[in-house]
């Protein structure tokens, strides 16, 4: 039977995880804790390990794995830029699970650009206290409207798809995947033309910060920005000013570039808060949720198996179609 170390453990991973491990003749070592370097040297007397978004797989991390006999690190996510996939070379195998559903983190990017749209984060709040007042709770039609999407990968195509239901005219951008049903055009023209922009690509070295000062300044006054990517796509300093002068109208959040120590932990006894992040939480115009566009039954069950297929498939020599590589 097969060992594998699991860090940054839930309860709503344990639900399915638990449910096939079997099937695959897998048996599993549940950490809460992330994976770190101090951490890392718990795997010991397992074969692999399973790790998420904001484990912290580096250099270090990737020698004392590998000094204690671990050879597949299976990402349970998509993205892998907390991967340094230059150490793991030659040393550990990376395998990821590259399209969970798309439609768990396209949906969640609408919903989020609805309840901003139309204000109903305030409305739920405000009727609660038998407020029912309308002052301060217009929105506007989304039919009509110019949604520039950045990748257009699957969520990016399913997101697409949504948005045409609503009669949005959209345009895309992409520099490696295409669409021909979709028109694509450059980045600048996005931010020139776009009412909303949604980010909806992988974080690489190329696109760190791309929604910048800048960049800002060419999108339209009162443009709404959507992230369910990664936090390191947006500069946080240049978003906070860009909602203060009402360059930005609204912001969507589900990622925030300092979210490793954060997300998915109730911090909410803590005092030492992070200062940009708890900006943000005061604007009534941003919405933002703890990285959750992912989270669906449907998703967690995909990335259970998937998972478990990936460790299976490499200990069993079989071709491990999902391996990222260098």
């Amino acid at each position: 039977m097969i060992k594998l170390a699991f860090f940054d453990t839930k309860p709503y991973d344990r639900i399915w995880f638990d449910k096939y491990c079997d099937d695959f003749d897998i048996s599993i070592k549940y950490f809460e804790s992330k994976l770190t370097e101090d951490t890392a040297v718990m795997a010991r007397g397992c074969k692999a390990v399973c790790a998420f978004v904001n484990d912290d797989i580096n250099k270090n991390v990737i020698d004392v794995l590998s000094e204690n006999g671990i050879s597949l690190v299976a990402l349970r996510c998509a993205g892998f830029n907390n991967v340094n996939l230059k150490a793991a070379k030659d040393k550990i195998k990376i395998a990821r699970v590259p399209a969970y559903s798309p439609y768990a983190v396209a949906e969640h990017a609408i919903a989020m650009l609805l309840c901003l749209n139309r204000k109903l984060h305030k409305a739920y709040i405000r009727t609660r206290d038998f407020n029912f007042s309308l002052s301060g709770m217009t929105g506007f039609d989304l039919h009509g409207k110019t949604v520039g999407i950045v990748g257009t990968g699957k969520i990016g195509r399913v997101f697409a798809d949504i948005c045409k239901g609503f009669g949005m005219k959209i345009i895309a951008y992409d520099p490696v995947c295409t669409d021909g049903s979709l028109e694509y055009t450059d980045f600048d023209t996005i931010c020139q033309n776009s009412d909303i922009i949604s980010l909806n690509c992988p974080l690489t070295k190329e696109n760190k910060h791309m929604i910048n000062e800048k960049t800002i300044s060419k999108m339209k006054d009162g443009v709404c920005i959507i992230n369910t990517s990664r936090g390191g796509l947006i500069d946080s300093d240049a978003l906070l000013e860009g909602l203060r002068n009402k360059k930005i109208g609204s912001a969507a959040l589900d990622v925030y570039e300092e979210e490793s120590e954060l997300f998915y932990e109730d911090m909410s006894a803590e005092t030492d808060r992070d200062e940009k992040l708890a900006m943000l939480l005061s604007m009534p115009n941003v919405l933002i949720t703890s990285h959750q566009a992912f989270l669906t039954n449907e998703a967690l069950e995909n990335i259970a198996s998937v998972t478990l297929d990936n460790v299976k498939s490499f200990f069993d020599g079989e071709e491990l179609k999902n391996e990222v590589k260098y």
